[in-house]
C-alpha cells in the first residue's frame, strides 16, 4: 500500500484527502463554490501537515483529469505537479467519470449483473459529458459530449437497466423516458473517492508524465502540437 495525496477540482466542489494503507486518514471538503483558487491551497497545506507531522512518506499525488470546470482542473493539475516536482514523486491522473462511479458501486444497493453506469457532468444548456461503464468498470461507450435527446442512450436502455448519476444526470431524467432508466440522486466528483482508482493504478505501475500530463480539455490540443512549442 502507498501513501497518496488525492486532488479534486473538476466541479463547483473542492476537495482534497490523503489515503494510506488502503484507508483515507485525511479529508477536507468545501461545498461553497467555485474558489478552487482560495480553497484548495489551504486544504493542501493542511494535508501535507499531516502527513509531515506523522511522518508518512508520501508516494504519489492523484489528480482528477476531467471533463469538468476549465478553472478547476487547471488549478487542480498545477497544485499537483508542483507537489510531484517539489517531493521528487510520482503523478496519478484519475479521469473523473471514474471518481463518481466509485460511490455507486460501493454502495449496499444491489446492481444487477447487466447493470450499465452513466456518469454525468452537466457542460451546460442540455449538453453533457457522459461515459458507460459495465459494473466492473469496463468501458463500454468512450467519453463523449451529448446534447441528451430521447434516444441518445436507447440502445443501451433497450437491452437492460441503466444507471445515471452525477450533476448532469437529474436535467437529463425528464427526457430520458425509458423504464430501464435509473437516477441516482447526491453522487459527487469527491477526492476521498479516488483512493481504490489510485491504487489501482500505483499497482499497474501507471504514471503520468509530470511534465507533459494535462487536463482533459487540453489532451487534443497535446496530442497535435510538438512538445518544443508547449
Amino acid at each position: 500500500m502507498s501513501c497518496i495525496l488525492n486532488i479534486e477540482t473538476s466541479t463547483k466542489l473542492c476537495s482534497v484527502a490523503v489515503s494510506n494503507d488502503g484507508e483515507v486518514i485525511f479529508n477536507d471538503e468545501d461545498c461553497s463554490g467555485s474558489n478552487h483558487n482560495v480553497k484548495l491551497g489551504v486544504f493542501i497545506d493542511e494535508a501535507l501537515s499531516f502527513i509531515d507531522n506523522h511522518a508518512i512518506p508520501l508516494d504519489a499525488v492523484a489528480v482528477s483529469g476531467g471533463p469538468g470546470s476549465y478553472t478547476g482542473l487547471r488549478i487542480g493539475t498545477s497544485m499537483a505537479k508542483g507537489i510531484c516536482y517539489g517531493r521528487g514523486i510520482k503523478l496519478i491522473g484519475i479521469p473523473t467519470l471514474e471518481v463518481l462511479c466509485v460511490p455507486v458501486l460501493l454502495q449496499e444497493m444491489i446492481l444487477e449483473k447487466n447493470a450499465l453506469l452513466v456518469p454525468m457532468l452537466d457542460a451546460r444548456r442540455m449538453e453533457v459529458y457522459s461515459q458507460i461503464f459495465d459494473r466492473s468498470l469496463k468501458e463500454v461507450r468512450e467519453i463523449q459530449a451529448n446534447v441528451v435527446t430521447q434516444d441518445t442512450y436507447k440502445e443501451y436502455l433497450d437491452k437492460g437497466p441503466v444507471y445515471f448519476f452525477g450533476d448532469g444526470a437529474a436535467k437529463c431524467m425528464d427526457i430520458i423516458h425509458h423504464p430501464n432508466a435509473h437516477l441516482i440522486k447526491g453522487i459527487e466528483p469527491l477526492a476521498k473517492n479516488m483512493l481504490p482508482l489510485a491504487e489501482k493504478r500505483i499497482a499497474e505501475e501507471k504514471f503520468e508524465d509530470v511534465a507533459y500530463f494535462v487536463p482533459f480539455y487540453l489532451k487534443d490540443f497535446v496530442a497535435t502540437k510538438p512538445r518544443k512549442l508547449l
